[in-house]
């Protein structure tokens, strides 16, 4: 069975039809061109028994090229005009194939579960403005999400696969390669959309795996990322001073957790942080532990509360990191 695809009249006409367009508020750009989307579908590679999930179908161009793939497309839109018209689309476009759909309207930050049978794999044009934040809900409220495939703004894609060491290494960075392995799957011009935005695409392809070995929560290993991250020209000596009460405890849980005090946050993988959470306010790890970590230094090696050395050498890289906003 196949599907007609949707081209840039039909994508016009359509809107049209149903008074729909485009805003900037909901991110609404919508692909007009039928060979991006076979793209998009060929890089996912999905398998007859995959149900996926779909965000922001639109007016349907992607959703009409995953339906002849696999066993099942939910997809998920916030607009109630284009929820209540995709189904008829799929029936015009693809009679034999409207069973395998089931659509949702409802905002993707919020979805906990889908109706049927659990999704494995998650294709889908994110607008630009959600990208990270609904990718990152749907993996912690759908564990069986297996796989992703998503169509992002190109700068936001570099973020979501950056490694360790780089400038535009991240929170979106760290919090991803806890849910597993993310990788660039190629460029996408902006001139297959309708409206053209004013900025290129990306696809970022993702699959799942084990998180770093662990004895606290996912939530408390974040609040360790957003904190360095939030100050993260500071050391981490001074940027998780908030986070574990003091600049002092601060750096006893980042030698603990054998982190150098004067590094910043873009220098740790995803591992290193969730060791640091482990020694933090709601840590399970013993505190004397972290003490014994942190005199095992040297005392030269910590600073006061206002970020001056106590003792001897390496004072001056850690006050002056300290003073870095």
């Amino acid at each position: 069975m196949t599907a007609r695809l949707l081209g840039p009249a039909e994508v016009r006409d359509l809107a049209a039809r149903l008074g729909v367009r485009p805003t900037k508020t909901l991110g609404q750009n919508f692909v007009i061109d039928a060979n991006t989307v076979r793209r998009i579908v060929r890089a996912a590679d999905p398998a007859p028994g995959d149900v996926v999930l779909e965000v922001g179908p639109g007016l349907g161009s992607l959703t009409l090229a995953l339906l002849p793939e696999v066993r099942r497309v939910v997809a998920v839109e916030i607009d109630p005009v284009l929820a209540g018209a995709l189904p008829a689309t799929v029936a015009e476009r693809a009679p034999g194939l409207a069973e395998r759909l089931e659509v949702v309207n409802a905002d993707a930050l919020r979805v906990e579960s889908v109706p049927g049978p659990e999704p494995t794999a998650l294709v889908a044009n994110l607008p630009y403005n959600v990208a990270v934040p609904v990718v990152l809900h749907l993996l912690a409220a759908l564990p069986s999400l297996r796989r992703a495939l998503v169509m992002v703004q190109a700068e936001v894609a570099d973020r979501m696969t950056a490694s360790p060491g780089g400038r535009i290494y991240g929170a979106p960075s760290v919090k991803l390669a806890w849910y597993g392995r993310a990788r660039r799957a190629g460029p996408v011009s902006r001139a297959v959309f309708w409206p053209v935005p004013n900025v290129d695409s990306g696809l970022v392809s993702f699959t799942r795996g084990d998180p770093p070995p662990c004895r606290v929560s996912r939530e408390e290993v974040f609040a360790v990322v957003d904190a360095a991250f939030a100050q993260r020209r500071k050391t981490l000596r001074a940027a998780l001073a908030g986070w574990a009460g003091s600049a002092a405890a601060a750096e006893r849980a980042l030698r603990a957790a054998g982190v150098d005090p004067r590094e910043r946050g873009e220098a740790l993988d995803v591992a290193a942080f969730a060791r640091i959470a482990q020694y933090g306010p709601g840590g399970v790890l013993d505190r004397s532990e972290a003490e014994d970590h942190a005199e095992g230094a040297g005392d030269g090696a910590f600073a006061d509360e206002g970020g001056q050395t106590r003792g001897g050498g390496g004072g001056a890289d850690a006050s002056a990191g300290d003073r870095m906003q």
